[in-house]
């Protein structure tokens, strides 16, 4: 069995409010594994078979770990940097858009609650992809991710790569 991605972590000043702020951007379940320290976010649903129909393995978790201690840690105090990043390069986070949602309702939501859009309309050939992007109010980089299809038709305000 190969090295298993399970779930990740992103980092907050506040966990409580950036659980809140993924529940109501995404729809997912808000687990407080306890409140403002560390919350997981479960996205339901289960990985797709290759016919289409749900495996028994469950949709990757995020995890928000408070910046000013991050756990676990062998140490009570945590270790430093205690600060989320304000600068610089960070990770980016993909998000597949769901068949009931759309990116331009994420966007919406996540700008009302404080994020700010990176780009929006791109087509990634590579991939096969159209993504938009916003970073939210903690810094971390979110892009939304559509597949694009067999023979997809890209509409003419995209962007190209």
């Amino acid at each position: 069995m190969p090295n298993t991605l399970i779930f990740f972590d992103i980092p907050s000043d506040d966990p409580a409010a950036a659980g809140i702020f993924y529940s109501e951007v995404f729809g997912w379940q808000n687990d407080l594994k306890p409140e403002g320290t560390y919350h997981r976010m479960v996205p339901g649903g289960q990985f797709p078979n290759p016919d289409g129909s749900d495996s028994e393995i469950g949709n990757l978790h995020m995890g928000i770990f408070n910046a000013a201690n991050a756990r676990p840690h062998p140490d009570a105090d945590g270790a430093e940097p205690r600060t989320i990043a304000t600068d610089g390069r960070r990770p980016r986070i993909w998000i597949l858009i769901g068949d009931e949602d759309s990116p331009e309702a994420i966007l919406g939501r996540a700008v009302e609650r404080g994020a700010t859009v990176l780009w929006t309309k791109h087509y990634w050939s590579t991939f096969n992809g159209l993504n938009h992007a916003f970073r939210d109010p903690w810094g971390n980089d979110i892009v939304l991710w559509e597949k694009g299809g067999e023979s997809p038709e890209i509409p003419a305000d995209y962007t190209r790569e």
